[in-house]
């Protein structure tokens, strides 16, 4: 399969020391002579063929891909399309058939056991759909139990889990037990946990996809004030396409274990990759996710013009208001160079195109 990715990846992962976490040829399969099906024809065999020929079950196929730091680096697809079994391969919870991920230089596929384990301790946090808190355990103590399993002197662990609790929004709860949360409230407390240790990399596994829509929404708003303020890589799963385009800087598409496109919100919205990206993609509202570069026209009609000056990088629906009140063309820029123009009709064209949808 060819897999579709934007140039602009390669710009945000300009070179392995630049990369968090990179992912190089990664098989997954599912049976007791699984090694010995990669390098043969059957390889290339359909899941269901697989299946059917040799019994054999592929969960990843050949999937390669760079996260740089400080990126929310966002794994996305069906029910049944690898996503999971992605993740947990990162941190060798499955073994993987083939392949290597490599973590910071560091390459996870060869360690030891004792220095996989460590890594998972220190540098890699988990979150996942179902909190794993402990019943028994206050908020504190749960905040501060992977600090325990490392050996931190009480008074530090205590200290580090406060100033998570505070960070995650729920002072005033730390003597609470889980059972008298609310389920947003529970999460809140697996995200100051999984913050306590100081991670290189945040890791969700669909961590939200329990919660009413509107805690789910307001936990979406969390990881991204998070983000903010921490500036961690994190690496998310998810199947809801509007979760991914909120908060991904770039969103991997899977579908049969396999990667389908690769690249920024706009540019899975407005370059899909194929008719199944075209389908993930057709409802949503592209004035919110597509930028000014899909919409502007060549920069030559930019000579003498004066007024609003927008990045390129704009969302059309933030920029929508500028431009209608303006009533003229606009000038788009790249940092300090012009790269077109846009004015109030390229602006509407979008904007009616989702209301004929």
């Amino acid at each position: 399969m060819t897999v579709t990715e934007s140039p602009s990846h390669r710009e945000n992962v300009a070179s392995d020391s630049e990369v968090a976490l990179h992912v190089d040829g990664l098989w997954k399969i599912f049976g007791p002579k699984a090694d010995k099906i990669i390098n043969t024809p059957d390889a290339h065999l359909s899941r269901k063929d697989l299946q059917a020929k040799t019994g054999h079950v592929v969960g990843i196929r050949d999937v390669s891909f760079d996260v740089a730091p400080g990126e929310v680096f966002v794994i996305m697809g069906l029910s049944g399309s690898g996503k999971s079994t992605l993740v947990r391969l990162l941190t060798r919870l499955i073994e993987p058939t083939a392949g290597t991920v490599t973590l910071y230089g560091e390459d996870i596929t060869a360690m030891a056991d004792k220095a996989l384990l460590d890594t998972r301790r220190r540098k890699v946090s988990m979150v996942f759909q179902h909190f794993g808190l402990l019943p028994h355990r206050k908020v504190i103590d749960n905040v501060a139990f992977g600090l325990e399993v490392r050996g931190e002197s009480k008074a530090a662990r205590r200290t580090r889990a406060q100033e998570m609790v505070d960070l995650v929004g729920l002072t005033g709860y730390e003597n609470n037990y889980p059972d008298q949360l609310s389920g947003g409230m529970q999460q809140r407390v697996g995200l100051a946990r999984a913050l306590a240790a100081d991670p290189d990399i945040l890791m969700f596994d669909e961590p939200f996809s329990a919660l009413d829509p509107l805690i789910r929404r307001d936990m979406q708003n969390e990881v991204i004030r998070l983000h903010r303020e921490v500036g961690k890589t994190m690496v998310f799963i998810t199947h809801d396409l509007s979760e991914a385009l909120k908060l991904g800087d770039r969103i991997l598409i899977m579908r049969d274990g396999e990667i389908v496109q690769i690249g920024t919100p706009d540019e899975v919205v407005g370059a899909p990759a194929d008719d199944y990206v075209r389908d993930f993609t057709s409802e949503v509202p592209k004035s919110h996710v597509l930028t000014l570069k899909w919409v502007m026209r060549p920069p030559t009609e930019a000579v003498g013009l004066d007024g609003p000056v927008l990045q390129c990088n704009t969302i059309v629906r933030d920029a929508a208001r500028v431009v209608l009140n303006h009533g003229g063309p606009c000038r788009v820029v790249d940092g300090d160079r012009v790269v077109g123009v846009v004015d109030d009709q390229d602006i509407l064209r979008v904007i009616v195109a989702e209301e004929g949808d």
